[in-house]
């Protein structure tokens, strides 16, 4: 009987067709045709998935509501994978549902212009996607799907404790909600496999694309760790962690991307700080939305936003690798903006003329992570531990190539420095060395 229902949860009433340029056709039942349909849905349509990287790559004009439909439709499948190899016993036809729902909505809440409002002073995107799903907007809407919105909203937002509907307390609902935790975010989630595919699809490169069908394949579900794999399935691992390092190296984190997101950023970050804007102003914007905030309010360096919306992005005037002794103090954005004065003084030194802070911009990428805690079942040990590559000392490797300080200014300054041929390092807390004067002329 309980077979029979989990059977319905994942394949009764799927009939309206949505058809996407990555998966085909993924089906969607009514209800879920209905949420798509909602006014918060609606804003994802309206939000770039990665934002400035359309500059840099002109094909990629898609959306973060195209990935959340075929994030769903990768959950979708790997539950019904799942459940055929055992997880029916433990999860129930309400929670199926809420997943399937918090798969759909796991972006409901996110910042427009892809993550150029990283490390300001706002609310984490799934609190706010949490709070949108318990909403009057929507809570009607997931009920009406068979899903529980209270469990769903705690899917989405991992620090939420209770999975709601009033058996958040039983062990059976707390483990069914960590199940559905771990694979919605972990090493093959269904959100990591739809945006590398999609990435790099939309932008027109090889690296980010997968074989998904063999990744699902090889998952075998667990109750506590959520999805494990055997010795067999270590390539496919490796293969999406490779992949999610040249997606950073070649799209995500491209000197342009990098420029033009610190732009918004720095815009931002000033207009908060002076209170022109307030953080409650920037949820539940779109791109266009968050554009127009800031052309309608008053601050110097709201010019940085409108030169990002124009395509004008600051070109890189230095760069060199990461290193925490030299660069750990800068790591921070309030700490990075006071050395961007401190560094504006020396190109002023540098090229006779006034410069001000509003012309330099320094960036730091923060620490990403590669997820190798997949556990792998005959070698008894975590993904990190076993005879993949993908040890400690080859992630922190991949980490540590990615993370690169550069810093970006306006081209007319670029040319007349360049001209002069007079580059001051970054200031770091120990004397710069060769490595720290890589100009790039």
């Amino acid at each position: 009987m309980q077979t029979d229902l989990i059977h319905d949860a994942l394949r009764r009433g799927f009939t309206e067709p949505v058809r996407d340029a990555l998966w085909g056709h993924i089906y969607l039942t009514a209800e879920l045709e209905a949420l798509c349909r909602s006014a918060p849905f609606a804003r994802l349509s309206r939000i770039a998935q990665l934002g400035p990287a359309l500059f840099c790559y002109p094909g990629a004009t898609h959306t973060r509501a195209a990935h959340s439909i075929g994030v769903y439709h990768l959950a979708r499948r790997l539950l019904i994978h799942l459940c055929e190899r055992g997880a029916a016993s433990w999860v129930s036809p309400a929670g199926i549902r809420s997943m399937l729902c918090a798969a759909l909505l796991h972006d409901i809440g996110h910042f427009p212009y892809a993550h150029s409002l990283k490390e300001l002073p706002l609310r984490e995107h799934e609190s706010l996607g949490a709070e949108l799903i318990v909403s009057p907007l929507l809570r009607d809407l997931i009920g009406k799907t068979g899903a529980d919105p209270q469990m769903c909203a705690a899917i989405v937002d991992g620090k939420q404790t209770a999975a709601g509907g009033g058996s958040a307390g039983a062990d059976g609902a707390l483990r069914e909600l960590g199940f559905y935790r771990k694979l919605l975010s972990g090493s093959l989630d269904p959100d990591k496999l739809d945006y590398l595919n999609r990435d790099a699809r939309y932008c027109g490169v090889p690296y980010g694309a997968q074989d998904v069908d063999y990744v699902i394949s090889i998952l075998h579900p667990h109750p506590q760790r959520g999805i494990e794999i055997d010795s067999r399935g270590i390539t496919g691992v490796e293969s999406v962690l490779f992949s999610k390092y040249l997606m950073y190296r070649s799209v995500y984190w491209h000197r342009s991307v990098r420029a033009a997101t610190s732009m918004v950023k720095k815009a931002l970050f000033a207009g908060l700080r002076d209170g022109v804007i307030r953080a409650e102003d920037l949820y539940g914007l779109d791109d266009e939305g968050l554009f127009s905030l800031l052309a309608s309010r008053s601050h110097p360096l709201f010019e940085l936003a409108s030169s990002v919306r124009q395509g004008k992005f600051y070109t890189l005037a230095w760069e060199a690798p990461f290193d925490a002794e030299r660069y750990g103090h800068i790591e921070r954005l309030e700490e990075r903006l006071a050395c961007e004065k401190e560094y504006a003084a020396l190109l002023a030194d540098a090229c006779g003329e006034k410069i001000t802070a509003a012309e330099v911009i320094i960036d730091v990428p923060e620490a990403t992570t590669f997820e190798t805690e997949l556990f792998v079942r005959d070698e008894g040990c975590v993904f990190g531990e076993s005879s993949s590559f993908f040890k400690a000392g080859a992630v922190a490797s991949f980490v540590k190539t990615l993370r690169v300080v550069r810093v970006f200014i306006p081209r007319a300054l670029k040319t007349k420095l360049t001209a002069l041929q007079r580059y001051p390092p970054l200031p770091s807390r120990k004397a710069p060395s060769s490595t720290d004067t890589n100009l790039c002329r």
